[in-house]
């Protein structure tokens, strides 16, 4: 075999574990920590107009977006394998800043069985399940 191809695999093998690991731990945290009523809110809190260290708050925000990012790579690649992939696809947005994102949060959770999954997720972490969207 290639010494390329075999370096390439191994690093994507590494890559695809350390993935699944983010993406255990990871969602399961997101989704605990969310308000119950996140989908219901009038308006968002900025947290990024810090204006103490708006370094720190622009550093932070480009750490959500590139989590986000991957675990929305991630949800992709496992809506067509075994996995989470629209819960892991919702999670990433959440983490993620853009324009629309809210509608776009509505319209996942209100697919068939993902709030149920949301809400499977918050019990086990003693949470209340989250407030379905106001229509």
């Amino acid at each position: 075999m290639d010494p390329l191809l075999e370096t390439l695999l191994l690093w994507a093998s590494g890559l695809s574990l350390v993935g699944v690991v983010a993406t255990v731990i990871g969602v399961p945290w997101v989704v605990a920590r969310l308000p119950q009523d996140y989908f219901n809110q009038s308006h968002r809190a900025v947290w990024r107009s810090s204006a103490d260290e708006p370094w720190f708050a622009r550093v932070l925000g480009g750490v959500k977006n590139v989590l986000g990012a991957v675990l929305v790579l991630l949800g992709v690649v496992m809506l067509v394998t075994p996995g989470q992939g629209l819960l892991t696809l919702l999670v990433g947005l959440l983490l993620m800043n853009f324009p629309g994102k809210y509608q776009l949060e509505r319209w996942l959770v209100q697919r068939p069985g993902v709030l149920r999954a949301l809400d499977w997720l918050r019990g086990r972490s003693g949470q209340p399940p989250l407030d379905p969207p106001a229509y």
